[in-house]
């Protein structure tokens, strides 16, 4: 299994990335590539096309409903429901309840149809606490972190190897569980020690990030969801300093093994 960055800044699409968009990559045992696409934020539908044709999704998990991680939806929603192709079918979205009134909300309509066509590109299923669901081989289960909305985390095992990704979250206990044993664990950082710690419920630090993949006995700690305004070597020495295993810092366009 196979993350690839396609955005990673936090709150809004920075100068230099879009906001959160990762896409998992895993070949079964047959040679099929599946395609899952965590989160599709502001700005991220641009830069995915330079990775994949979006006709090759599988399917697409949304954490939240903060416009950082789900806006360009709505630019897929158009690919999928205009494309020159005809045989493209229904595009399984995971994704808290009220997604498909929110993005009809965001284009002005009513009901989840596009204009000029006759269904929806789309096959919404909503994700509840711990819920599981599979994608091919990738089983994927959620937990209810602590956000500001209903907000989930990701736990993916596929072949014996586990990806958890955070989300947007405060510390948590469900967070905790989510991460135990992960061979990654892609982990927000947006805020600072200090600088924030008027905010509650909201972000993680760096530190908080870095408590936790201890608790949780992580193999790979990658940081991401900094903001345009954070230098990021702020939260990844924060981590550091509260966890001796390997951290990375991750960049669009990076690719993570999972292993």
């Amino acid at each position: 299994m196979r993350v690839h960055v396609i955005g990673c800044s936090g709150s809004f699409a920075g100068p230099r990335s879009a906001a959160s968009s990762y896409l998992i990559e895993h070949e079964d045992e047959q040679g099929r590539t599946w395609r899952v696409l965590m989160d599709l934020g502001s700005g991220a539908f641009g830069p995915l096309q330079n990775v994949i044709d979006p006709a090759d999704l599988d399917a697409v998990i949304i954490s939240h409903l903060h416009p950082d991680h789900y806006l360009d939806i709505t630019g897929l929603e158009v690919f999928w429901a205009y494309h020159s192709r005809d045989d493209l079918g229904k595009l399984p979205i995971h994704a808290p309840a009220p997604l498909a009134e929110r993005i009809s909300a965001v284009l002005s309509r009513k009901g989840d149809i596009p204009d000029g066509v006759h269904s929806s590109p789309f096959e919404h299923h909503a994700l509840s606490d711990h819920h599981r669901f599979s994608v091919g081989p990738l089983e994927i289960e959620t937990r209810a972190v602590l956000h500001p909305v209903e907000a989930y985390g990701f736990r993916i095992t596929v072949a014996g190897i586990v990806l958890t990704y955070s989300g947007d979250s405060d510390t948590c206990e469900a967070l905790d569980d989510l991460a135990r044993g992960a061979d990654l664990f892609l982990c927000e950082a947006g805020y600072i020690e200090g600088r924030d710690d008027r905010f509650s419920g909201v972000h993680l630090t760096g530190r908080r990030a870095g408590e936790c993949a201890s608790r949780a006995g992580v193999g790979h700690l990658a940081l991401t969801h900094i903001p345009a305004w954070t230098d990021p070597e702020v939260p990844l020495a924060e981590a550091r300093a509260v966890h001796s295993g390997r951290i990375t810092m991750v960049r669009p366009m990076d690719i993570l093994d999972v292993s």
